[in-house]
């Protein structure tokens, strides 16, 4: 009976402790594409996209992550290739994305990589409200930092580099 109760309480102690933790995480949207060709569906960055991953890059300099997710296509990839990550794993899919690192990375720092489209969704998927109504095509020099505990979500939206909206 006591080696039960032990048990239990361990398990109740471990549960209490990953509750408590607090996960950190930068969402951005991939840096300007190259729209010279219209027909390509997987474009690089153009020099103003590699200028700005070069500006996230000394925006968040201080930042020690743990992990990045990047979706498989080369813009997202490009965004983070100036950052220092130890592991860059790919997403195809916001609960996929959501479900591991709420799986894996509690209580760690981490970058996410998406698009116009998925960046606020992210953000509400791990229970943050939306910061803006909506990101449009033009959107580039936003960040948002969430800090994650338990079901808590707190959203900081900043910008970077040079700003889009002159």
């Amino acid at each position: 009976m006591k080696k039960l109760l032990l048990l239990l309480s361990v398990i109740f102690l471990f549960y209490q402790s990953v509750n408590a933790q607090t996960t950190e995480i930068w969402v951005v949207r991939h840096a300007e594409k190259d729209k010279s060709n219209p027909q390509e569906k997987n474009p690089d960055l153009s020099q103003e996209g590699r200028t700005r991953a070069g500006d996230l890059a000394t925006y968040l300099k201080k930042e020690k992550f743990d992990v990045a997710f990047s979706t498989p296509y080369k813009r997202t990839n490009q965004t983070l290739d100036s950052l220092v990550i130890p592991k860059v794993i790919k997403y195809n899919d916001i609960k996929s994305l959501v479900d591991s690192v709420k799986t894996n990375y509690v209580g760690k720092k981490i970058v996410i990589a998406g698009h116009s489209n998925t960046v606020l969704e992210i953000i509400e998927a791990f229970g943050g409200k939306r910061p803006r109504e909506e990101l449009t095509d033009d959107d580039y020099d936003f960040i948002f930092r969430l800090t994650v505990k338990g079901d808590k979500a707190k959203v900081k939206m900043s910008q970077y580099g040079v700003p889009h909206h002159l």
